[in-house]
Formats: C-alpha cells, structure tokens, sequence
C-alpha cells in the first residue's frame, strides 16, 4: 500500500534536499539585500549551517552517508557564505546611535549576551571569514593526519559527524530565543519555516523509509531538529511579524506608559509651581 509513497519520496526527497539551501535560504537573503537591513535575523544561522555542513562533508569518507546529503553539505556551504556576506554588509546600526541594534549583529547591551573573546558578534567582517577559513584548514589537515590510520580515523570520522549533525539540530535555537526576547518574529522570514517544515516533513519520512545508508546521526538529531522547527511555527502564531516589544517601547514617548508614582510626582511639581506662584502674587498685592 505504501510502496508507491515510498518510492516517490526516494525520487523526490533527494532532490529537495539538494535544492533546499536554496529554497530555505534564497528569499531571506533577497528580503535582506533589498531592506537593507538584516534587523531580526540571527547571525547565528549562518555560523551553526557553515559549520555543521563542514562537519558533514570530511565526515562522508568515513560513513558514506547517501550522496544527497553531501550534495545537499557543499551547496548549503556556498549559500550560507552568500547569506552571511548579505547580512555583514546590512548590519543594523548599534542602538546609541539610534539604529535597531539585533543580538548578535551588534555587542549585545545585556550583559547575559556577552561571549567570550565577543565570539561572532566581531564589529569587523574579516573575523567572520578568518573562522570559517580557519576551520576548513584545520579540517584539512586533520584529515590529512588520520586518514592513514583506519581505526584512529573512524572515531575521527564519527566524532565529527555526531558534532557537526548536532550542531545543525541547534539551528533553530538562536532565531527562538530572539523571538521570545522580543515578542515578534519580524525579520524572519514564513517562507524559511515553511522550507524548515516541509524539509522536516520529508526528511523524516525517506530517513525511515530508505533503502540507502542512512546513519542513526543523522536520523535522532533530525528529530530533534524537527520538533525546534515546529516551535519556531508556534512562536510565528503567537507573535506574527509585528514590531514586538523593543519597538512599541521605541515608537511611544515615555509619557504614553505612565508608571507607578510617575503621576503623583508630576502633580507635586505642579502643585509646587502653583503654590510659588500664588506666593508672589501675595508679595506683588
């Protein structure tokens, strides 16, 4: 009954996950480029998908994962460069200067974003391509030293592949915590989590039902990817695409919030003027 569902997702789900970079990943960098502004979008998608696809590609010598994957690996590769070199040069401007300042864009004021060394929140872009060229040579070489060893290479092999395999079921995380921080998912495109969704959706279904290599990696972070997914699309029906906090706070003077005891101390300053007033009409009469 489900042969035929089976066979049209091992025709169809490596197609899409080659093209899925593309279709995930092609219309937030069209939305950035042509705002401007990369306000909203984590800097973090980019560092997690560049590293993990890294990962994934020196580890398909030792597993010989299907070919999809490591299709789907080299071109995420050249679409994440192309994501990250759009948002660097559309970096909102810090908030003291009246720009709408997004962790990790810019040094976070909360002193719970501070990271060590300010890892990837560099206000400079040659830090950013420094990593990535950094790890793809260490990779090399490693690759180079213990490809000789069989047994020392196979751990290698499966180390590197369950880090840079949970390192991509993280992806989500960043753009969660952003839109909780800020009540809105702004910035973030529907038509990302849509490709997210549909991608989990398939994913698992040809995962369970293939008939080619398809390591337990990737299988149990994939599930764990899917369900940060389908969070992301229930924050995306909580909060929509609206300003959010930051920006009704931004958008309304002071005045239009008043606070507890803010009344009562405008008053007595008017209550003082007043009684000042009435004083020096007494003098003057």
């Amino acid at each position: 009954m489900w042969w035929w569902l089976t066979a049209l997702s091992g025709s169809i789900t490596p197609l899409f996950l080659v093209l899925s970079p593309i279709l995930s990943y092609g219309d937030q960098a069209h939305s950035m480029h042509k705002a401007k502004s990369s306000a909203g979008f984590s800097l973090d998608i980019p560092l997690i998908m560049l590293v993990a696809s890294l990962l994934r590609i020196f580890y398909y010598p030792g597993a010989k994962y299907d070919t999809a994957l490591l299709i789907q690996s080299l071109v995420m590769v050249g679409v994440q460069v192309v994501l990250l070199k759009i948002a660097l040069d559309h970096r909102p401007a810090p908030s003291s200067r009246g720009g709408d300042a997004a962790v990790p864009f810019t040094k976070a004021q909360d002193e719970e974003y501070q990271r060590p060394y300010n890892f990837w929140q560099w206000k400079s872009p040659k830090p950013y391509w420094q990593f990535v060229l950094y790890l793809f040579a260490g990779l090399v070489v490693c690759q180079i030293l213990f490809s000789p060893f069989e047994s020392l290479y196979m751990s290698y092999s499966s180390l590197i592949g369950y880090i840079g395999l949970s390192i991509e079921a993280t992806l989500p995380i960043p753009q969660i915590l952003i839109n909780h921080k800020s009540r809105s998912c702004k910035g973030f495109r529907l038509s990302v989590l849509a490709m997210w969704l549909a991608g989990d959706a398939m994913k698992m279904f040809w995962f369970f039902t293939s008939s080619s290599e398809i390591p337990w990696s990737f299988k149990s972070c994939g599930i764990f990817q899917a369900c940060c997914d389908s969070y992301l699309g229930v924050q995306y029906l909580m909060y929509g695409s609206g300003e959010g906090v930051s920006s009704a706070i931004k958008d309304h003077p002071l005045h239009d919030y008043p606070v507890s005891g803010s009344h009562s101390v405008v008053t007595s300053r008017e209550g003082a003027a007043a009684r000042r007033t009435s004083n020096a009409d007494k003098r003057i009469s």
